[in-house]
């Protein structure tokens, strides 16, 4: 019986093994649908259940970057168990995947199965590495960040290996790029610890940041009605959480505000130019809970929390002789986003016994 390609794509389908496996199971077995998956169970390349409905959410994040730190690449690999991810075929498939990534600048999982790979392609590699591990593994995210001669990127992953960041960073020459190749990965690191969703408060939502205030004032009173309770100090209430809102007028009216209260505290007007800047940046500082906490330009340091991400950055290239800025940043969280499955072992039991 002739193997037709539509053959070979149901079995590997059914079976995750690789295709030349598959059309080799199905020529051994005259196309025999049951028999080839025999074949293939038989050899260890196909297991029992199929593995495409299992849910992989463990795994592990690859970085490479490039000598010159010209290029940084992040990918997300992920595997059905914590134990898996811990097993060395696994961790080199990590690492041969991120350099797949790395040497091609591939931006889909789609697209990076088909590349090139020792003259074959990267799927025939992967599956066949996949086979041997035993449990589904998949490619769920691949970034790469580039960096031009004023640019440099850099990145960081944590110790469990669960958290990558890169970022790059636009300068004003060569010089002061290469000077702030570890400032990068040092704001990769702060990244990671952090969780920023976004670059700057610039990139927010008007509808989103509006959706947010309310809800962020009443918690912070419902908090207040606690600290009341056990005689702690309150927390100042906002009255906005993003420096997106905070316009010219609202700004003039905080000021004005701030004078208001210190004429009826007396206080000198002679002394009040050295009170009211200090008081407008606690204003400011009460009024962006939001961009404090999403925003990566607009958290404090972790190195020196006396300083924003962009205040850093800029003060470290003052000190390499120059100006700079972060441009990009990517993130990746294994499993993030993945809706994992909670097995209620008691209702399975009593299920089987009903």
């Amino acid at each position: 019986m002739a193997v037709t390609a539509a053959m070979v794509k149901e079995l590997r389908q059914a079976t995750d093994a690789p295709m030349m496996d598959c059309k080799k199971a199905l020529v051994e077995n005259d196309g025999d649908m049951e028999k080839a998956t025999e074949w293939l169970k038989e050899r260890g390349v196909a297991k029992s259940a199929k593995k495409a409905d299992r849910v992989a959410a463990e795994g592990s994040i690859g970085f490479k970057v490039s000598e010159d730190f010209k290029i940084a690449s992040l990918v997300e690999v992920n595997s059905e168990t914590d134990f898996v991810a811990q097993n060395d075929g696994f961790k080199d498939l990590v690492s041969k995947t991120v350099t797949q990534v790395f040497n091609t600048q591939c931006d889909d999982a789609v697209a990076l199965r088909e590349t090139e790979l020792d003259g074959s392609t990267f799927s025939a590699y992967f599956d066949e590495t996949v086979a041997k591990i035993g449990e589904k593994i998949e490619i769920r995210r691949l970034n790469t960040l580039t960096a031009d001669a004023n640019s440099v990127v850099n990145g960081y992953v944590h110790s469990n290996t669960r958290i990558g960041v890169i970022v790059a960073i636009e300068c004003d020459s060569p010089a002061t790029a290469a000077a702030l190749a570890p400032l990068a990965k040092q704001v990769a690191m702060h990244a990671s610890a952090m969780k920023p969703t976004t670059l700057s408060y610039k990139d927010f939502d008007t509808e989103y940041v509006a959706s947010e205030t309310k809800g962020r004032i009443e918690a912070i009173k419902t908090e207040n009605e606690e600290r009341a309770r056990m005689k702690k100090p309150l927390l100042n209430v906002p009255q906005y959480i993003s420096m997106s809102q905070l316009t010219d007028e609202v700004m003039a009216q905080a000021e004005a505000d701030i004078k208001a209260t210190l004429k009826e505290q007396n206080k000198p007007e002679k002394i009040w130019d050295k009170i009211v800047p200090g008081q407008l940046a606690r204003f400011i500082q009460d009024n962006t809970t939001l961009d404090k906490e999403q925003a990566l330009l607009d958290q404090n340091y972790v190195l020196d929390d006396k300083m924003t991400v962009a205040e850093a950055v800029t003060a470290a290239a003052k000190a390499a002789g120059g100006t700079a800025e972060v441009s990009a940043f990517i993130r990746l969280e294994v499993g993030e986003g993945i809706e994992k499955k909670v097995d209620d072992f008691a209702a399975e039991v009593a299920a089987q016994m009903a």
